[in-house]
């Protein structure tokens, strides 16, 4: 009796040990196997400030998955990005999609390996809320003030010729204020203008009489002698 109880409990023993084991090798089996959860997607932007979607597969197992992204809109597919394959790794394999995303824009993406994993990734991809800025768009320097132009137009020619300078100066010239008296004929001397304008009139008038006086003292001087001789 007591040679069959130890070899009952050794045989319950080894069941127990080969239990454990398998249990063990069915954590560690579905510890290697390829799931949903060993991928994550994420919108940002690269280098050179264009939007991208990277997906990385964390499949230590190695399956080949592949990768699918699409727009949604209203709960429904707008369009397709693109479509990829990826061999997971233990530090992470990635794929990338060029996508110039919208602001808060929402993607689906679809993960099919094999007979293993065929189901979205959940919750769905929302890009951030700002957009990316691209670096071959300078922003423009508020510390710059702009430049007038070095060449000022020249304004528009009219189609009537300007007039020359010294032609409108001399019609518009006003005439000289002065005497009002008609200027002298042609042919005046200056001295029939300066006799007109002196005191020869009344110079004139006294030589005329000092003529007639002189005349009259000659006439009674001749009229004394005759009378002295006749007596």
């Amino acid at each position: 009796m007591s040679i069959s109880r130890r070899t009952a409990r050794s045989v319950r023993i080894l069941g127990v040990a080969s239990a454990t084991a398998a249990l063990a090798l069915g954590a560690a089996g579905n510890a290697l196997a390829c799931n949903i959860r060993d991928f994550s997607a994420v919108a940002s932007c690269d280098d050179n400030g264009k939007g991208i979607i990277t997906v990385t597969d964390t499949d230590a197992s190695g399956v080949e998955a592949t990768v699918s992204v699409y727009l949604e809109s209203n709960g429904a597919d707008a369009r397709m990005v693109g479509s990829k394959t990826v061999k997971g790794t233990k530090k992470g394999a990635i794929v990338t999609f060029s996508e110039d995303w919208a602001p808060n824009a929402t993607y689906r993406v679809r993960i099919e390996a094999g007979k293993i994993v065929n189901e979205d990734i959940s919750p769905q991809l929302t890009a951030p809320s700002d957009a990316c800025k691209s670096s071959s768009s300078p922003s423009p320097s508020t510390s710059e003030t702009p430049k007038p132009s070095e060449t000022p137009s020249s304004p528009a020619s009219s189609g009537t010729p300007s007039a020359n300078p010294s032609e409108s100066e001399s019609s518009a010239a006003p005439a000289t204020p002065g005497d009002n008296a008609p200027s002298p004929a042609a042919g005046t001397s200056n001295l029939a203008e300066t006799g007109a304008n002196s005191n020869t009139p009344m110079i004139a008038g006294i030589a005329g009489a000092l003529v007639v006086v002189g005349g009259g003292a000659v006439f009674l001087g001749m009229r004394r002698r005759g009378a002295s001789k006749s007596s």
